[in-house]
């Protein structure tokens, strides 16, 4: 590609309010088999489709995952949820409300990873990138239901880790986020009900029964959401603390279950 036609790939990102123009530009001209495929995936970049969905992937934790349309975008920001888990050297893991599975897959050390989402698009993307990794996780499942009801039975008591992304955007708060945001990405993976913290509440309450002796529960939160986060956890039975990384701008409540 010429040096104007790169030019005007990132002139137009420019003018659709791009902030790191230069970079998208590399990134659609890296994806890119066609001059013809550029084109029209500029094209869908300008009309305001995250830059993930028009390349079909995101970096995630030093790996690409694929994420589709339909799919919520897994962001920078919740590699601290990552880095928080991995931490507490998890074997058995669930990575609950589990979107294009980001998550689950990028902690290390799993030896069995169960994923679960209730849309069913998610499901099939998260299946998807279970399935490209391979033998980087020796047992991988992906399920779909509601929260934990996705979770054989089996796996009751089992998990060493459960992790979380589930949506914590307040319901009256949806129509600030940004467009591509609002429009590209499902409802159901951003509404978090009246104050936001309604899915948290759920998830703490059932995480008991699932966990190991021992066992963690991670969220990712807000700061503003924080301790309406910690207090489900609490209430829950766990001893809670709040994480944060300043770097990330993140937020993650971790509740610890007895060894007993």
């Amino acid at each position: 590609m010429s040096e104007l036609e790169y030019g005007q790939v990132v002139s137009a990102l420019r003018g659709a309010g791009c902030v790191f123009a230069e970079e998208e530009a590399d990134i659609l001209v890296e994806s890119a088999s066609t001059p013809a495929e550029l084109t029209a995936m500029l094209a869908r970049r300008v009309a305001g489709e995250p830059l993930e969905h028009v390349v079909g992937w995101v970096a995630f934790c030093g790996r690409r995952i694929v994420v589709a349309p339909g799919v919520f975008v897994p962001r920078r920001r919740t590699e601290f949820l990552v880095e928080c888990a991995a931490a507490l050297h998890p074997s058995v893991l669930l990575d609950l409300c589990c979107g294009s599975g980001a998550i689950g897959l990028s902690v290390d050390g799993v030896t069995e990873l169960h994923a679960a989402d209730v849309d069913a698009v998610a499901v099939e993307c998260a299946s998807r990138n279970v399935a490209d990794v391979g033998d980087a996780v020796p047992v991988g499942h992906v399920h779909r239901g509601d929260l934990y009801d996705a979770v054989p039975a089996e796996m009751r008591g089992r998990f060493d880790a459960i992790v979380v992304n589930a949506p914590y955007v307040p319901t009256g708060d949806i129509g600030l986020m940004p467009r591509e945001a609002r429009i590209h990405e499902p409802h159901i993976a951003l509404d978090g009900g009246t104050d936001g913290a309604e899915i948290h509440r759920r998830v703490a309450v059932g995480a008991p029964q699932w966990l190991a002796p021992g066992g963690h529960l991670l969220i990712e939160t807000s700061a503003a959401l924080a301790h309406s986060t910690l207090r489900a956890v609490i209430d829950a039975g766990f001893a809670g603390r709040i994480a944060e990384s300043e770097a990330l701008d993140a937020v993650v409540v971790i509740g610890s279950m007895d060894e007993q």
